[in-house]
């Protein structure tokens, strides 16, 4: 497991991360912040409802930090497989990557989905 992962993340909850980070980033029913730095940024001034990373950064000391924020903070974070897949399911362009996105707000059409991943996230991360 790499330094910035604190927990294992199962398939079936991170394919539902992704339809949450497609809801809220692609289809914009929400706010996102993409980046290390603006994820960062986000957490300690608690303005991120949650904290998504990348599990094939590197180097893995990019994150490394923001686990540590969330939990000081009481943010739910969770991890995906690919920074490729997140970045596109986040509406950045086809090819573009990124490490983390931090989810800043989120619509009526996203919450359900919104709420079921922050209760999988809190469980995973006990």
């Amino acid at each position: 497991m790499s330094v910035h992962i604190a927990f294992d993340t199962p398939q079936d909850i991170k394919d539902s991360v992704f339809e949450l980070v497609k809801l809220v980033g692609k289809e914009g029913h929400g706010t996102v912040k993409k980046g290390a730095n603006e994820v960062t940024k986000c957490a300690e001034r608690q303005t991120a409802m949650m904290v998504i990373m990348a599990e094939d950064v590197n180097p893995p000391e990019l994150l490394a930090h923001i686990p540590m924020i969330c939990r000081e903070k009481n943010i739910p974070f969770i991890y995906v497989d690919n920074q490729e897949y997140l970045a596109e399911y986040a509406g950045m362009t086809r090819g573009t990557k990124t490490a983390a996105i931090a989810i800043l707000d989120v619509g009526r059409e996203a919450n359900d989905r919104f709420e079921s991943v922050k209760e999988q996230a809190l469980g995973l991360a006990k």
